[in-house]
């Protein structure tokens, strides 16, 4: 239900306008937050939104209302309350509940990845006490969402294992080991997941030395680089959302071809 009154015929028409993902984005919103919802809600709930012509076009645009062009803003710490009711729903595909947990991941490290990417200079486009607000936002999921660990598929985990090692804890790092055996198993090194899988467990033994060192090997053979002059957390964190967006690639291709 919208907090602003409408007229009936305009919430039926609302209700049934739109591609099948905002619809089914709506039902579970509408099931799990009460009102009064974040305003990035009024692209699910607003007649308005009927412009929309399919899942493609909506998903950009909404979860660029939610993380507006990589940047934090003074409304995106309360959209993320959205992704978190969407990554914990089963009724939504899991190529989307990835989607959902990644983005929570880049939301949670938007300050540390844009600053290795200018250092020394100061990003453009900063709002640290946005940022700092994200941050909590996300960090208050991140139980949630890793409580799920053990009913959740495969690929909504990779994304899981990202936030475990952005929010560090005595109870979480100690589990990702026995909880990513499978991949490291699975997939070898020198493949997206595989790569992926290995240096999230870097990052959760905390050595600074080696997290530098793998950083730097992966960064030499794969990815964008970044001075090295920047912080090691930071320098780490833009890697693996890197990789990260590389995982999401393969498995979305792979999705396609099925």
């Amino acid at each position: 239900m919208n907090t602003i009154a409408e007229p009936e015929q305009t919430r039926s028409n609302a209700i049934t306008s739109g591609p099948p993902i905002r619809q089914l984005f709506r039902d579970v919103i509408a099931d799990r937050l009460p009102s009064p919802r974040p305003p990035q809600a009024s692209m699910l709930f607003d007649a308005e939104a009927d412009r929309y012509w399919d899942d493609q076009s909506f998903l950009g645009d909404f979860y660029n209302e939610i993380l507006h062009q990589d940047t934090c803003q003074p409304a995106t710490a309360d959209g993320l309350a959205l992704l978190a009711a969407l990554a914990v729903d089963d009724r939504i595909p899991a190529r989307h509940r990835f989607q959902a947990v990644g983005l929570l991941f880049r939301a949670a490290t938007v300050a540390e990845r844009h600053l290795a990417e200018t250092w020394p200079a100061t990003p453009q486009h900063t709002d640290p006490d946005s940022e700092a607000r994200v941050r909590s936002a996300v960090q208050a999921h991140v139980p949630d969402l890793l409580a799920r660990w053990s009913a959740e598929c495969p690929a909504v985990r990779l994304p899981l294992a990202g936030l475990a090692v952005v929010f560090p804890s005595d109870r979480t790092l100690p589990a990702l080991t026995p909880r990513l055996r499978t991949f490291l198993h699975q997939y070898p090194q020198g493949t997206g997941i595989g790569d992926y899988v290995r240096f999230v467990l870097v990052l959760a033994a905390q050595d600074e030395d080696q997290t530098l060192t793998v950083t730097e090997k992966l960064t030499d053979a794969y990815w964008t680089g970044t001075a090295r002059g920047v912080p090691a957390r930071a320098r780490a964190l833009h890697l693996l959302g890197q990789m990260l967006t590389k995982v999401e690639a393969a498995l979305t291709q792979s999705h396609a071809k099925q």
